[in-house]
This record gives structure tokens, sequence and C-alpha cells, in this order.
């Protein structure tokens, strides 16, 4: 039976290299053969948005670097969020009705516990659970907060005390038990009450194995998540590695029917996989089923747009439909076109403003800080029209700059700034504390930063506390400009390329944001952070 497997991949991956080499994807019922226009939509602030306005979106549904989505559904509700690493406040939850426009509403963690990777979101007995991995210098394991709101507020978190365990995954047995699936495919079960655990850390399931000369990251079987439906417990999971080459990461399938096993992988494993690196999107996997809202059926993962590693690992959408014998198979072919929305979702708000004119009185949702301390946001103030950041450290690598997360191919930012004491302060493209690009300003000079350190040739005079700093990425090129006023500008002499600012360069899973950085001994005044998506098509 091997030889068969073979072939149906073999006669797939000929079926999609045509395909990508007519631009045009596999002809499914839900991406028929089409000579639509392949755009974007554009939604806020010209950003890009899924939902093309004629019954059709396109992916990615989340832009931007939002991987390993978990997603619950909660009656005619959806909720949805995604592995935040250092950024905090983190664990944004988003909500949509239709499973393609999606608005955050939450962030369910405000209290650092170190680099939070693959989540789970759950509902059981009533209550939001929340079960999260996190990696610090001391140790790694998993947590939970919980909620009686999904809107919150949310517990402290609390410690499972799993060490060395990632990618939690929460199933219910036919014996009424709960249990945690994670990496490796394991499992232990859970008290009744979800917040500690009640027995061993014990295997679970041999994963598939893909055959020896494809070309991947590494085995690493990961993301656990149990579906059950009718008789049979499904357990998706993921194998091949995250990152690495485009053809790396990939969806498999296994099945029972019992949560005890024993379970039976899928004949056509993988179901979802990049085959060939000219596909739109690589490395996909990490994948979640969920019913639609007319009782049709999707699946939910991520995948690094192809040239825009630096946008992250974004969230996309993919229907797929039940076969006879009980498996399920993908329909989106190589997600290079448009597809028919879900059926019978309401409309409902999509995306998020980036723009602030910081008149509230708490950041907004947009806003996380870098690796904060445990008193992070005592360094930051609101106040007349303007974000007051106090200084920390020396430069944007250990500030913990303010960072907002983007989702467009090209963009503009800019703000305005005003420094005061010992200090420096800007805007930045900050991937992480080894690689950020941009330009600071303070004590009369002008500092230029490139990679992970300031380009100290290129510092300059400039006399002004006041500067307007505008940034411009298109498609990965970098360009500044500065004024005095905000009417006549200096464009900056050096025009930066960062489409090498990704995990597979300096490790991470990190994506390329926009940043506000503080260092030093005093004070930044920012006002009118402006945000505009200049991709169109």
């Amino acid at each position: 039976m091997k030889g068969v497997f073979v072939t149906r991949r073999d006669a797939l991956k000929t079926a999609l290299a045509g395909a990508v080499a007519a631009q045009a994807p596999i002809a499914t019922a839900a991406n028929p053969p089409t000579q639509r226009r392949v755009t974007f939509g554009v939604g806020i602030e010209g950003q890009r948005q899924a939902d093309l306005g004629d019954g059709y979106y396109r992916n990615p549904i989340v832009s931007g670097d939002h991987p390993d989505p978990t997603i619950l559904k909660d009656g005619d509700d959806y909720y949805m969020t995604f592995s935040s690493f250092l950024s905090y406040p983190g664990a944004v939850i988003w909500h949509s009705k239709d499973l393609v426009n999606w608005t955050p509403i939450c962030a369910a963690l405000t209290k650092p516990i170190g680099d939070v990777w693959a989540m789970d979101l759950v509902k059981h007995g009533g209550r939001y659970y929340l079960y999260i991995p996190a990696q610090s210098e001391v140790a790694s394991g998993l947590y939970v907060i919980y909620a009686d709101d999904i809107h919150g507020p949310w517990s402290e978190p609390i410690d499972l005390n799993l060490r060395g365990c990632i990618d939690p995954g929460h199933a219910v047995g036919e014996d009424g038990h709960r249990y945690l699936f994670v990496n490796g495919i394991r499992r232990v079960r859970l008290a009744d009450d979800g917040l500690s655990t009640a027995g061993p850390l014990e295997h679970a399931h041999t994963p598939w194995r893909y055959p020896d000369d494809w070309v991947v990251e590494m085995f690493a079987p990961e993301g656990p998540k149990v579906l059950r439906r009718g008789d049979w417990f499904y357990l998706i999971s993921a194998v091949g590695g995250t990152s690495g080459p485009p053809t790396s990461h990939m969806v498999t399938v296994a099945r029972s029917k019992s949560i005890h096993g024993p379970w039976e992988n899928c004949p056509d494993n993988p179901v979802v996989r990049t085959w060939i690196a000219d596909e739109p999107w690589w490395s996909r996997g990490h994948a979640s089923l969920v019913e639609g809202p007319a009782g049709d059926w999707w699946m939910v993962y991520h995948g690094y747009e192809n040239g825009f590693r630096t946008l992250g690992r974004q969230a996309l959408l993919e229907p797929i439909e039940w076969t006879r014998d009980g498996w399920f198979r993908a329909k989106g072919g190589t997600l290079s076109t448009p597809l028919r929305k879900p059926a019978g979702g309401l409309s409902s708000p999509s995306g998020l403003a980036l723009s602030d004119d910081f008149s509230g009185s708490r950041l907004g949702l947009q806003w996380s800080f870098f690796a904060p301390g445990a008193d992070e946001m005592r360094r930051v103030r609101l106040e007349d029209n303007s974000l007051v950041l106090q200084g920390k450290g020396a430069t944007p690598a250990d500030c913990s700059p303010l960072t907002c997360q983007v989702g467009d191919r090209s963009y503009e930012a800019s703000v305005v700034l005003e420094t005061s004491g010992d200090v420096h302060g800007g805007l930045i493209l900050f991937y992480g504390p080894q690689a950020f690009v941009g330009a600071g300003f303070g004590n009369g000079q002008m500092r230029t930063y490139h990679r992970d350190q300031e380009a100290v040739w290129m510092r300059q005079p400039f006399d002004s506390r006041i500067v307007h700093i505008k940034l411009t990425n298109r498609e990965n090129v970098v360009s500044i400009q500065y004024s005095r006023d905000g009417r006549q500008w200096i464009r900056h002499p050096w025009q930066m390329e960062v489409s090498g600012f990704h995990h597979n360069v300096f490790g991470g899973f990190l994506s390329l944001k926009i940043g506000l950085f503080a260092a030093g001994r005093g004070e930044v005044r920012l006002r009118d952070f402006t945000y505009r998506g200049l991709e169109m098509s």
C-alpha cells in the first residue's frame, strides 16, 4: 500500500506543478476554473482584507504574523487566537461571525510568562480556557488561564508543571475525562476543572512519516488538535518542521473510535502540504477543523507568503469535504485564487485601525511591548493626545520597543515625537534585538539603525527636539523621511532592504513589526501615529 500512497502524492504533485505553471489552481467545487481577476480586498486604512465583497474571499483571513491559529466555535460566534511570542499584552482574541471577517476583542494575557507559542482556546462547562505553552530562560512548560466571559477578565496564569511540552490540544474522551495532547504526540489527563493534571504524561500516537527523500526541515511531530465527529475522534497534527524549506510543514490526520486509541493514519496523508516552491503559500501546517455557519466544514492553519517571510506566518482558511469512508480532504488547491465564502455567516467587522491619536485612556489592541519587564506599563502614560514613553536601555535592542503588527506587503507609517532629557527615540521596523532598521532622534543628533546596531558613521546633527518621521516599506525596501515641521521633508540617504529579516535567518519565529522606541534616560512624547497600506492589488 505504501506504493499506492506515493503514486497518489506524485500524481498530486504533478497536477499542482502544472496548475502553478498555468497560474491556475486545481479545479474543485469550491475553487472552479475561472478568469476572475486576482485582487486583494482593501479594508481599514488601505490594509488588505480577505472579504472581496462579491461572495468570495482571498487568503489570508488574518494577514501578518498570526501563526498557530486555535479556533473556537461558540454558538453563532467564532473566536481565534495565535502565538504571541514575547509580545505583551499577548494572546489577543479575535472574533468573527463568518470565518472570513475578523476583529480583535481583547488581550487575554497581560502578565509576562515567557515566549508564548501555539495555544489552545476551548470552552468547557460554560467556562473559557486558554492553554498556553511558554518558554523562559528558566524553564518551559504549559500554563492555563480561564474566564467566564470571553472578553475577560482572564485569570492569572496557572502552571500545569508540564515541562518540555508545547502545542497543547484539549479533548474530552468518551469516558468524560479531559485530556491535553502535546508535541510528540503525547497525552496527559487533566483534572475535571481543567486547572491541573490528573495523571502522567504518556505516549499517545506514532505520527505518520513522510518519505525520506522529501525536502523538509525536520520530522518534528507537533500541533495536535482533536475533534470528535460522529463515532470518530480525529487527531490533526503537523510534521516536517515549521519553517526551513518552503515544502517543510504539512497537515496530517489520524482517527480512532476511542480517545485512548489505537489511531489509524489517513491513507491520503498529508491532507495539506506545499508541494513546490512556486506556490503562493509556503510551509502550510498547524491546522484545526471547524464547522461553518451553514454546517459545512473548514480548516484553519498558517503559512508563509511566497517572498514575504518578513510578514511571518499568516492565518489561512480552506474548505474541506468529508468522504464516504469517514476521512476528509482539502478543496482549496494551492489557495492561489479566491474561494467562495462560507455560507450562512453574518456580516461582521473586519480588521483594526492601526493609526492612533493617543486620545484614549489605554493603549489600543494594536500595541504590544517586546520582551517587557514585569513593570513595563509604568513606563507609559497617555496624556494630552500623546503617548509618553520613559527611556529604557541604550538602543532599540534592549529598550522593549512598543510594536505594532502589520499585514501589508507595502505600507507607510509616520509619527511626531518630542524628546526631553538624555534620551533618544524614533520609528523602526523591528524583528528582534538582532534585526531592526530605522532612525532615532535626541540629544541634538539623528541616529541610523540597521541590523542589530547603530551605523555610527551615519550619525548626523539634528538641532530640534521635535521631529516628524515617516517610514515607507515597499515590498521589503525601506526608506525614511524626516522633518522639523511636517511640511518640508528630508529624505534619509540610506534605503535598506529587509527581505532577509525572518526566522530562517535570525530564528525566533517572529515577524517584522513597526516599532516606537525610547532609549536612555528621559522621555519621548509621541503624537499622531498614522498608518496606510500601499498595496492595492
